[in-house]
């Protein structure tokens, strides 16, 4: 016989959560559910994040302040070097009247080594390898089986792409090197002449950051390799790409003005 129901219990079934509804958690990709967020890997069912308390609502919450966090931290790097830019012109222009009342100009350029035009083909790949990686992090289709616990196809992809970003960011710091031995070789040094201290300034500044970034990577490589939470493997990766395409995009900045600004 069916089983009946007064109308207050039947209330009460309907507010009780379903099966399988408990301890879905935050999604960490052990064999727990998806998130719902579908720029995170989500199914488009389940929970809605945004009825959660701030700071409880999932994957893209917390992959929004990692970004703006990142942006922020990257702010005062890039007043520095606006910075820098802003001296680079003023000294540009600087110069004297001699006795007969003859301007001066005291900016003498210095001849950019041919080898920072392979450099940059170099930095650009390796932001074309490490977007295929981020985007490939967030690639619904491929990311289910993660986020359920089966295997990490998408995570060893996004590691061979990110292995490639390391291989060329290395080339590019070796080719910078090699640009500096060039000019050393001709007798160019950062105190020879005002263009020559801007130029081992820009790009040996430039070269830190980068380097840094070659860190970042090291570090996201280990966390696809032992980090069972998807969630935090997104997040890692998606922040070092990021960081990898601003540094490629101001060393573009920087290499046009130590080429053509000078």
């Amino acid at each position: 016989m069916p089983t009946i129901l007064t109308p207050a219990e039947r209330e009460r079934a309907r507010e009780r959560p379903h099966d399988g509804d408990e301890g879905t958690g935050s999604g960490t990709g052990n064999g727990q559910r998806p998130p719902v967020d579908k720029r995170t890997g989500g199914n488009g069912d389940g929970d809605n994040w945004n009825n959660r308390p701030q700071g409880h609502r999932g994957p893209r919450e917390r992959l929004s302040a990692a970004r703006i966090g990142l942006f922020f931290a990257l702010g005062g790097d890039l007043m520095f070097f606006v910075a820098l830019v802003s001296i680079f012109f003023v000294n540009k222009q600087s110069g004297h009247f001699d006795a007969y009342s003859h301007y001066i100009n005291e900016w003498l350029p210095t001849a950019i080594p041919s080898i920072l035009w392979l450099n940059t083909a170099v930095l650009l790949l390796s932001s074309v390898s490490a977007e295929i990686a981020r985007q490939g992090m967030f690639d619904e289709r491929r990311t289910m089986d993660e986020w359920f616990g089966l295997g990490r196809p998408v995570s060893n992809r996004a590691s061979a792409w990110l292995g490639v970003t390391l291989v060329l960011g290395g080339l590019f710091l070796a080719g910078q090197w090699v640009a500096w031995q060039q000019l050393a070789a001709q007798h160019v040094f950062f105190r020879s002449s005002m263009s020559s201290h801007f130029f081992y300034l820009i790009t040996v500044t430039h070269a830190v950051h980068l380097f840094l970034g070659i860190g970042a990577l090291v570090g996201a490589l280990l966390v696809l390799w032992r980090s069972r939470s998807m969630m935090t493997r997104q997040v890692l990766v998606d922040g070092t790409v990021w960081y990898w395409h601003v540094m490629g995009v101001l060393w573009i900045f920087l290499f046009v003005l130590l080429e053509y600004g000078q």
